[in-house]
């Protein structure tokens, strides 16, 4: 095969060259490369950026499903051991039953669970199904986030909070657990804000919980009523009615008491992580954290950290990743010890409001359960990973929260 020459052909070469770079053909495993328009090497499910083509012609050569940002997260997930080796197309799979093993689906409910294959519209789209009126675009999910973001009021000021993050180190770091960062994270929080009825309610959450997985949860009725305390709440604010006015529009729900009751199913319904039926439940993961096999699980949620390290339960050791925000919310993917437990990766918002977070995860899990969704705040990009809890279901089929954390662009 003749070369390309240096003159007339030279911008036939290089629509070539982008062709073949836009594929992963002849190029998985091979590493990031910055000049390619997408990405096919093992990490590139982290970032969000692979080739179209990556889960047909790669996965097959990844021993192992490509690593989680935050590395307890993926087994916690439950599906993450058969994310790559599931169907990941619709062909010949139209009509097919719910499968609760696979990856993505291809039935007539498929986009009100958020968890179509991403060929569903173009090989089953002929044969009678109504998706398009709540299919969720990328340009949709930039703009309810940077909506939600807007709205949201209760959030800290420069003022409120001092954060002292002291000494960052480099991802290949994080598991030598050496607390390079002697003084604390918080150096000051305006406790004020505590007061506002998100976060007075949010509060009352957090020492609700077991915190081991294995030991069963067994809510009384002020804390089941705890629960419907913080619903109401969060969706008197803005950023709830954002999401809600949006995922109604979409045609996801009917009426605000429908969205309601399926986010008390999916964040505080409970199943079992450990050996005990009903010992977790996705808020508890997420915002108040746990302990499984010696280590720490979930715990995104600035506020339950300064909370924990005020009483000298945490213990700051340093960070990898410090977001692009010059006021908050801001991000922040840090290690720690949780009294005598190991935190390898934990990125949260710093400085959100409780209902701001709540939005934005529940946003991602209904719209892109368990893949990276692809918000922005600001202005500026961020990723949110969901993962579903497959072994047990509520309603008709749905799935409960597993987690839900931030993505950092260094991770």
């Amino acid at each position: 095969m003749r070369l390309c020459g240096p003159l007339m052909l030279t911008l036939l070469c290089s629509l070539a060259w982008a062709g073949k770079m836009e594929s992963c053909a002849s190029r998985c495993s091979e590493k990031f490369n910055q000049d390619a328009p997408c990405q096919c090497d093992p990490r590139c499910p982290r970032h969000g950026d692979c080739c179209e083509d990556f889960e047909s012609l790669c996965i097959a050569d990844l021993k192992t499903p490509a690593p989680s940002p935050d590395l307890e997260e993926a087994s916690e997930g439950a599906r993450a051991s058969n994310l790559y080796t599931a169907p990941t197309s619709c062909r010949d799979r139209c009509h097919e039953a719910f499968d609760r093993h696979h990856a993505c689906h291809c039935n007539a409910r498929c986009h009100e669970f958020g968890d179509c294959c991403e060929d569903f519209e173009s090989l089953c789209g002929h044969e009678g199904f109504s998706h398009s009126s709540n299919a969720v675009t990328q340009e949709e999910l930039q703009s309810i986030s940077e909506k939600i973001y807007a709205a949201d009021t209760n959030k800290a000021q420069k003022q409120d909070i001092i954060l002292n993050s002291q000494n960052r180190i480099s991802p290949s770091q994080t598991g030598e657990q050496v607390d390079r960062s002697p003084e604390p994270l918080f150096t000051y929080v305006n406790e004020k804000l505590f007061s506002k009825p998100t976060y007075a309610a949010f509060i009352n959450l957090l020492n609700n919980y077991e915190r081991r997985t294995g030991q069963g949860e067994h809510f009384s009725a002020q804390q089941l009523a705890e629960q419907d305390a913080f619903l109401a709440e969060v969706m008197k604010t803005a950023s709830m009615k954002e999401l809600y006015g949006f995922l109604h529009h979409k045609n996801r729900y009917n009426s605000e008491q429908e969205f309601v009751d399926d986010l008390k199913n999916m964040w505080f319904g409970l199943y079992s992580r450990g050996s005990e039926e009903g010992d977790s439940s996705g808020f508890e993961h997420v915002f108040s954290g746990e302990i499984k096999k010696g280590k720490v699980t979930g715990f995104h949620n600035w506020i339950r950290f300064y909370m924990q390290e005020k009483e000298g339960l945490v213990d700051y050791y340093s960070h990898i990743y410090d977001g692009p925000w010059d006021s908050y919310p801001d991000v922040l993917a840090m290690q720690f010890n949780w009294d005598g437990y190991y935190k390898e990766v934990g990125s949260a918002f710093i400085g959100s409001s409780p209902e701001f977070e709540f939005a934005l995860y529940s946003l991602c899990f209904i719209a892109r359960p368990g893949r990276m969704c692809q918000l922005s705040l600001g202005g500026y990009p961020l990723a949110i990973q969901t993962y579903a809890w497959d072994k047990t279901t509520y309603g008709n089929g749905k799935k409960y929260i597993a987690t839900a954390y931030v993505v950092s662009s260094t991770q």
